[in-house]
């Protein structure tokens, strides 16, 4: 039986969104965020209490943002719960293995949310543009994945894509920001360099991937990410906003009565404290 094609939306209608050039203040970003944090907590509790499991995927060009917005999703939930997963490439036994199976074991168990920094999606887009792969095998990819992730979601696992789209501009001002600045230039690799300047070779591979793999049981959504706070912002509410959620029935917290000293005694130990710089 032929299967009915699925709709997507115009790659152009999903590209548009908020195009505003005025940053966010940082004092607003941070009380808004620290709100979110918030719900994020209860949403933790609340995958706990229910035994969800949920699947993040995090794709997009370099420099879009994609480790950011994952810090700023995680940095006050517990890495228990959260877990990230950010695969090296992939070695000789791997590459033998059916192209997906190296990321099946990272998928959640009940009481967990994985978010995936890069994905399985490395084959419709860096492997295909710089030629890690064949057309062929990046044709098969889009063509197969779909039923891939069918029969994740058909095993209970919540699947929400997120693909943060930023402009030329903003891109070259974050990649040049790295060469510069000491904590950020392990993020600048020579694979980056010569990805950078095939901006429509990448292009087309996302526009492909877009209309293979945007299915209505696990549909893509765009992030526009030129202003990164306001990207974190949009996406963190929008996650939130998939995953119906409560607050989870719990005791009041009360700190118990610490018990008596005792007979004990400090210790007359010469301690290795660490120097007091600051």
């Amino acid at each position: 039986m032929k299967k009915k094609a699925t709709k997507v939306k115009p790659i152009k209608e999903k590209l548009k969104g908020n195009t505003s050039t005025e940053k966010l203040k940082r004092k607003d970003y941070d009380k808004e965020l620290s709100k979110l944090h918030v719900e994020l907590v209860k949403l933790q509790e609340w995958v706990k209490y229910k035994g969800l499991k949920v699947c993040i995927v995090f794709e997009g060009r370099d420099g879009a943002g994609k480790g950011g917005t994952i810090k700023a999703i995680t940095e006050r939930v517990s890495p228990r719960v959260f877990r990230v997963i950010a695969l090296t490439a992939p070695t000789e036994r791997e590459k033998s293995q059916m192209y997906v199976q190296r990321y099946l074991p990272h998928l959640p168990a009940a009481g967990e949310i994985v978010i995936f920094d890069r994905s399985w999606y490395n084959r419709a887009g860096v492997e295909r543009v710089m030629g890690f792969c064949t057309e062929e095998m990046a044709k098969k990819f889009l063509k197969t994945v779909p039923l891939v992730e069918k029969a994740i979601v058909d095993s209970g696992v919540i699947l929400i894509k997120y693909w943060l789209e930023v402009n030329q501009e903003e891109q070259t001002r974050r990649l040049e920001s790295r060469i510069g600045d000491g904590r950020k230039t392990w993020k600048l690799s020579p694979m980056d360099l010569k990805s950078y300047s095939r901006w429509y070779d990448y292009s087309r591979a996302r526009d492909e991937m877009f209309m293979a793999t945007d299915t209505d049981i696990a549909p893509w959504f765009v992030a526009r990410s030129d202003d990164k706070k306001r990207a974190r912002l949009n996406i963190i509410t929008h996650l939130l906003s998939m995953i119906p959620y409560k607050s989870t029935p719990h005791e009041k917290i009360k700190l118990p009565k610490r018990q008596e000293v005792g007979d004990y005694q400090e210790p007359n130990y010469p301690f290795k404290f660490i120097q007091e710089v600051f």
